[in-house]
């Protein structure tokens, strides 16, 4: 595989004003070549991908529409221990001790290839929710809860669910959250009502992240918490899952799940109490820049479609290919490609070499840019399919409801927008400029 480099580099600051504090300033370049270790890994997550992967998505849609369609996929299940004795397991967590300490930018072209396909991700234990809860434990979770309840999610043994998003208030802000966590003596009584808590429908989902309010009365961040809430809990009721454009993502799904008196032993807390926005910014870093990854991934898949369809149909005595709207279109399309990879690895580098409070304008800028790009291209390549764009004989249908759902399940465009747009003007605030 030929070896990818890309060097960018920062202009110099304009005299008399201080550089903006960013990862440059301790390297001014960064070269996005991708190790031998990286290569080596790409070749054998595609030969994984080409011979059991792709072979096998229709027959995993299949599988869920002729069985229950709320019980794990049987080839997703077949497959796993054949990505787990190739060394793809758990590719996504850098710490070694607990994954394939792998850095966020050498995870980036790896979990590009996973987006391709939907099934993917859950193939290599990569796949979302469960990526973002494992990191919370390895990073929070104590000896105790890691052997409970990372290790098993570790080995794909048990699935996780997040719940953090509520009805009835704007969840973009997540100091809105009203859900309570109170102490009565050794243990936390919870009381809420979550929605669009995915994977909340699969069966093998065990152990559900919450988060609420311990102190109404605390400074604005310091009043929420993490506690672990196992699902077999008596209080906890999932009443429904919710679609997402007529999906329901079987058998993942995404719940609306409440919890009334729920009461779990004190030991649950994840850090303690009032860091609960603390650990959702730790969170929301990582585990959502993996969706930007993935989104490059599916928007290459959906160009190729587009270029092959081009070249394989005839309209008004041309091959659509011929056509120069098309080729404007395919040429649009190469192009955001290009520049949200660019800026995914430029965030993933920097979450490396300077960490996620610094890389926080490169984290918010991708996710606007990539759901966007990514649906910019599949609506492209829905269009080029005419009527089967639109159905499920081709996979464009459900990727697009995909890519248009995480222009909300990582945050409203308008929330990064803001927060680009503050920390971009703040460089020109008195005593900065």
């Amino acid at each position: 595989m030929e070896r990818a480099c890309v060097a960018v580099h920062l202009p110099r600051a304009h005299a008399g004003r201080e550089a903006y504090p960013t990862a440059f300033s301790y390297n001014p370049g960064m070269h996005f070549a991708y190790s031998s270790k990286v290569q080596d890994l790409q070749q054998k997550l595609t030969a994984f991908m080409d011979e059991y992967v792709y072979p096998n998505e229709a027959l995993y849609y299949r599988q869920i529409a002729e069985g229950d369609r709320w019980q794990p996929v049987p080839i997703i299940e077949a497959l796993k221990p054949r990505a787990r004795a190739a060394g793809l397991w758990n590719l996504f967590l850098p710490d070694s001790e607990w994954g394939a300490g792998l850095t966020n930018l050498e995870y980036a072209p790896l979990c590009e290839i996973m987006g391709r396909v939907a099934m993917a991700p859950e193939v290599f234990n990569c796949s979302a929710p469960d990526t973002g809860n494992m990191e919370v434990l390895a990073r929070y979770g104590t000896p105790e809860q890691k052997q409970e309840w990372l290790v098993p999610l570790l080995e794909g043994r048990i699935r996780s669910c997040y719940c953090m998003t509520e009805p009835a208030v704007a969840s973009s802000d997540a100091t809105n959250i009203c859900a309570s966590i109170v102490r009565d003596g050794g243990e936390y009584v919870l009381n809420g009502r979550k929605w669009w808590s995915s994977g909340a429908g699969d069966p093998r989902c065990k152990i559900a992240i919450f988060m609420g309010k311990t102190d109404p009365q605390a400074p604005r961040h310091k009043q929420q918490a993490m506690i672990l809430a196992p699902l077999d809990t008596p209080g906890i009721a999932i009443k429904r899952m919710l679609p997402v454009f007529g999906y329901d993502d079987a058998p993942h799904g995404h719940g609306e799940v409440v919890f009334e008196n729920v009461r779990v032993p004190a030991s649950n807390m994840l850090l303690g109490e009032g860091r609960g926005f603390e650990i959702a910014q730790g969170r929301l870093g990582p585990g959502r820049i993996h969706h930007c990854m993935r989104l490059i991934g599916l928007a290459e898949r959906a160009l190729e479609a587009m270029c092959r369809r081009a070249q394989s149909r005839v309209a008004f005595g041309r091959k659509l290919a011929e056509f120069g709207t098309l080729r404007a279109e395919i040429a649009d399309s190469r192009m955001e490609i290009e520049q949200a990879r660019l800026l995914t690895l430029k965030a993933a580098y920097m979450m490396d070499v300077a960490g996620n409070k610094t890389a926080k304008a490169e984290i918010a800028m991708i996710k606007v840019v990539a759901p966007n790009m990514a649906l910019r291209v599949i609506d492209r390549a829905i269009q080029a399919h005419g009527g089967g764009g639109v159905s499920n004989d081709f996979f464009l249908a459900h990727a697009w409801a995909g890519a248009r759902t995480l222009r909300l399940a990582d945050g409203p465009d308008e929330v990064h927008r803001e927060a680009v747009a503050k920390m971009e003007l703040r460089k020109y605030e008195e005593g900065h400029a």
